[in-house]
């Protein structure tokens, strides 16, 4: 993959600035690789839809990474490389992106991808998408061949390549086909390694081989979700079981070959079985609370404040039951852009007095606000219930709501139902910087007029030198934290396991079944 990106003009830096230690090789040894085979695994729960333009939760996008793909993707160090493009070219002081498409790349129809369909994903994409603010300083599209595809931005983005990559709300090519079809009713129908093959919207979904697939051999192998891939199983079976206990006893009891994140204790349950094994992902992602600015109580700026002070992130952090670390900052630490002891000021105030004093001042007289959250991700809900108490402690009153997933999800990304705080974990943002915040922070329907935001972004997007682009997310971390629209709680990391029959596992942010294989 060397060498596929060029760079005309202006010289732009890209991902080595957010690059983060690639998480490890693959485990489990069994001699060469061999086609065939099924697996089942246990997933958290299913994906309400398969439409890569609008997928935000992970057991969507750990589908759909399998049965689509995109232009540049993340790979394992979490920097943007090629996918379906085959080079790169950067000119016009960063705005103006030239993309060769891999030859002979196929559907898993059999239709050949063309420019045509790539314009046709853009396009639908900015008309879709929650993650439009992507494409909006789009001013056109060329495409002057079959295998050519050009973007024209209305302003220097040294940041575009970085944002295109990102595998949350992935802009994936689909068949141009399908560029009029509304948001979550696309056809399953991508340039992946595995398709589709059956769907039980309560139960389970099966992928299955895509025999169409054209890898890029030009990679030496698997390189997070760009690189060589190869589908060795016949097929993956998704169960949709939303109890980590019932995921456990279906390894244990030989029904699943793999499962998805399990408890840290629920790993000692492992122990003296030969056959089984865990993977350990750290970092995965970050838990925070989201306050709605535009309902109700927390559309004010002090009740959101009382709110943050009254929060004890120790207490929060033991009920959750997942490997955690205390950070304050939306990066990690290791990331340039990790902010130390500049967001310090916003990150565990556990302090009831200065909450009470909060209240008081913003005419608080007991309202009821509205903690709202889910039963599938289990550390959601326990940190709610914890801050439900902590905040009763300060003198609030409080309701909690556990809402299905799809529920909760759709309230915070749209913005509905009666709700004032949410438990949620964001994953791809702080693995990948500021660019990915800058998708979630605008996506929110009720961050609305903050000042100073717009500006720090334009400044964090244009500046080719770092230190302007590190200075702008500083600011841009303390307004968002200040205002007490997210008050962070801590890192998180995963545990999974899987039966040692499957080979090829490696420790990533997705699960991914390409080159795995079994005996």
């Amino acid at each position: 993959m060397a060498g596929w990106l060029e760079r005309a003009g202006l010289t732009v830096a890209l991902a080595a600035m957010l690059a983060q230690p690639a998480l490890g090789a693959a485990g489990g040894k069994a001699g060469d690789p061999a086609r065939g085979g099924a697996i089942t695994y246990a997933a958290a729960g299913g994906p309400g839809a398969l439409d890569p333009h609008v997928a935000g939760s992970l057991v969507a996008l750990e589908v759909i990474h399998h049965v689509f793909e995109t232009l540049v993707a993340m790979d394992e160090s979490y920097n943007a490389r090629p996918m379906l493009a085959a080079t790169v070219q950067v000119g016009d002081a960063a705005r103006r992106f030239r993309f060769t498409l891999r030859p002979g790349l196929r559907f898993s129809t059999g239709a050949t991808l063309t420019s045509a369909d790539v314009l046709a994903s853009f396009e639908r994409y900015a008309r879709v998408s929650t993650n439009v603010a992507l494409l909006e300083d789009v001013v056109g599209y060329d495409v002057p061949d079959a295998r050519t595809f050009v973007v024209r931005l209305a302003s220097s983005n040294a940041m575009f390549l970085d944002m295109l990559k990102s595998p949350t709300y992935p802009l994936a090519i689909v068949p141009a086909d399908q560029q009029e079809r509304p948001g979550r009713e696309v056809d399953v129908v991508g340039t992946g390694p595995f398709m589709l093959e059956s769907w039980d919207k309560d139960s389970h979904l099966v992928l299955r081989r895509n025999p169409d697939y054209v890898a890029d051999r030009s990679a030496a192998g698997p390189d997070g979700l760009a690189g060589r891939k190869t589908a060795y199983l016949d097929t993956v079976r998704y169960d949709f079981v939303a109890e980590p206990a019932a995921r456990l006893a279906a390894l244990q009891g030989g029904t699943a070959d793999a499962v998805a994140n399990l408890p840290p204790d629920f790993a000692s349950r492992l122990g003296g079985r030969d056959d089984l094994a865990t993977l350990r992902v750290f970092p995965y992602c970050q838990l925070l609370f989201v306050t709605h600015a535009g309902n109700g109580l927390t559309a004010q700026r002090l009740i959101r404040q009382a709110i943050q002070a009254a929060v004890n992130v120790d207490d929060i952090i033991a009920a959750s039951g997942q490997p955690a670390r205390r950070n304050a900052s939306l990066v990690y630490p290791g990331s340039p852009y990790h902010t130390g002891d500049g967001a310090e000021a916003f990150y565990d105030r556990r302090n009831l007095d200065e909450a009470r004093a909060l209240l008081r001042q913003a005419g608080y007289k007991g309202e009821k606000l509205i903690l709202q959250t889910n039963a599938t991700y289990s550390y959601m809900r326990d940190a709610i219930l914890v801050l439900a108490g902590q905040l009763r402690e300060a003198g609030m009153n409080t309701e909690v709501q556990v809402v299905d997933w799809l529920t909760n999800l759709t309230s915070l990304r749209r913005g509905t139902g009666n709700w004032n705080v949410t438990s949620a974990g964001f994953c791809t943002q702080p693995l990948m910087g500021p660019q990915q915040w800058r998708a979630q922070i605008y996506a929110d329907p009720h961050i609305r007029d903050l000042a100073g935001l717009d500006d720090a972004y334009r400044r964090l997007l244009a500046s080719p030198e770092f230190a302007p682009r590190q200075a702008a997310w500083r600011r841009i971390e303390t307004l968002v934290l200040g205002e007490a629209y997210f008050i962070k709680v801590a890192d998180l990391g995963a545990v999974r396991a899987y039966n040692t029959r499957l080979h090829g596992m490696a420790p990533y942010f997705f699960q991914r079944f390409w080159n795995t294989w079994v005996n």
